[in-house]
């Protein structure tokens, strides 16, 4: 359900998404400016608004950066071409999990590739390394830092210096990757 709110002086535009499975409010601003609040099925719409009030000036910077650097949507595909872009990805993060690897010498167990809505990648604590399917469409420098940050994570299940020191072992210039890949919201 579409709603607006003022926030200073603006209008903004938001959907409320109600969810028996949600604990916690939480913000979404997608690639295309949408921006989505999910809520608890049971919290009353006077503590939506006062939550989007407190996350106002967030809000209003990140729809700023949005409409100022644009983005490049990776479009929905069909179930066959889902089936074709998840065996491409497969091979792809196997063939380069081999290469980075033998940097780093670590030991990881399956490698699941997805179709997850929000993450390009994580990995579990028992060294599972999942993908989401959508790496097979990025530039190859964008899917490698994805697959090493999460091989990475093997080693430290977190965002440490360490961790980035890592990342940084094979993938050098990490950080401008990261940035670019943002641009390619999921």
């Amino acid at each position: 359900m579409q709603r607006v709110i003022r926030v200073g002086e603006q209008e903004m535009i938001y959907t409320l998404r109600r969810s028996h499975r949600a604990r916690h409010m939480r913000v979404t601003i997608y690639y295309n400016g949408n921006v989505i609040v999910t809520a608890p099925r049971r919290i009353h719409q006077s503590f939506v608004e006062q939550f989007l009030t407190s996350k106002s000036s967030w809000i209003l910077k990140k729809l700023a950066y949005v409409r100022s650097h644009g983005s490049v949507p990776i479009r929905r595909v069909s179930k066959q071409d889902y089936a074709r872009y998840k065996m491409s990805a497969r091979f792809l993060a196997e063939h380069r999990l081999y290469h980075f690897n033998t940097a780093y010498g670590l030991s990881y167990g399956h490698i699941f590739i997805r179709n997850q809505a929000t993450r390009w990648g994580s990995c579990s604590g028992g060294g599972n390394l999942n993908f989401n399917y959508r790496i097979a469409l990025l530039p190859p420098h964008l899917s490698d830092y994805i697959i090493v940050h999460e091989l990475c994570h093997i080693a430290e299940l977190n965002h440490s210096r360490k961790f980035w020191d890592l990342v940084g072992k094979t993938i050098p210039h990490y950080a401008e990757a990261r940035r670019e890949l943002r641009r390619y919201g999921l």
